[in-house]
């Protein structure tokens, strides 16, 4: 199996779609909504804290709605809630409006740097989530093409996170609370939407034409 990956114009992001396989379109809508509603709620409210802190929680729980009416599990929606939580209260308790956005950029920043040594190690968190969902398990991991592929599209992911660390950190500095909150959705579903497909197609291009693509990982005995 060798063309049978790639169209007519030889892009062998045909194989598959990465952001199907991530759900990353909802996922980053989902994360989009509960900092346009803090800056919605403080641009509107002149600066009240509490007020943006309010409104940025109800916009958080209101994402339930659709993945319960979806019948999905709504992990992810809960686990974004408790951040938004966690985040409000580090903000009205320090009493600067600013560190509403601090969560965001200590887990930004935590994120790269797992991200960056899962790859040196050989063990890059795209192959343990996509062979996750696909049922590849690790199989990928003693198939040098793809063990290739999925650190050098790992990479694509770190750069998004460390984007955002560098972006959020000059802000927070400068103490730009509505400029935090502008950013903070600029770079959520735009960001993530532009890593899933760059980072898609490096992955598909990194594997050899030959190779009969990632649902099928080259390896001598099977898990």
């Amino acid at each position: 199996m060798s063309a049978d990956r790639f169209d007519a114009d030889g892009d062998p992001t045909q194989e598959e779609s990465l952001s199907r396989l991530l759900g990353g379109g909802r996922a980053a809508l989902e994360g989009s909504i509960p900092p346009i509603a803090f800056l919605a709620a403080w641009l509107a409210s002149d600066g009240e804290l509490l007020t943006a802190v309010v409104w940025s929680l109800v916009a958080s729980a209101a994402t339930l709605i659709p993945a319960l009416i979806a019948r999905r599990t709504p992990k992810a929606v809960v686990i974004g809630m408790l951040m938004t939580v966690l985040a409000a209260m580090i903000a009205y308790y320090s009493g600067e409006a600013r560190n509403f956005f601090l969560i965001q950029l200590l887990s930004n920043a935590a994120s790269a740097l797992a991200w960056m040594v899962s790859i040196v190690i050989g063990w890059p968190f795209l192959g343990l989530i996509v062979g996750g969902l696909i049922g590849t398990k690790t199989r990928w991991r003693r198939d040098p093409a793809l063990l290739r592929a999925y650190q050098r599209a790992s990479w694509i992911w770190v750069l998004q996170y460390v984007i955002r660390v560098v972006v959020f950190s000059v802000l927070w500095w400068l103490d730009e609370t509505t400029w935090l909150a502008i950013m903070r959705a600029a770079l959520t579903y735009p960001l993530i939407i532009a890593c899933i497909a760059a980072s898609g197609w490096v992955l598909f291009a990194s594997i050899p034409r030959s190779h009969p693509g990632i649902r099928k990982p080259q390896v001598a005995v099977s898990d």
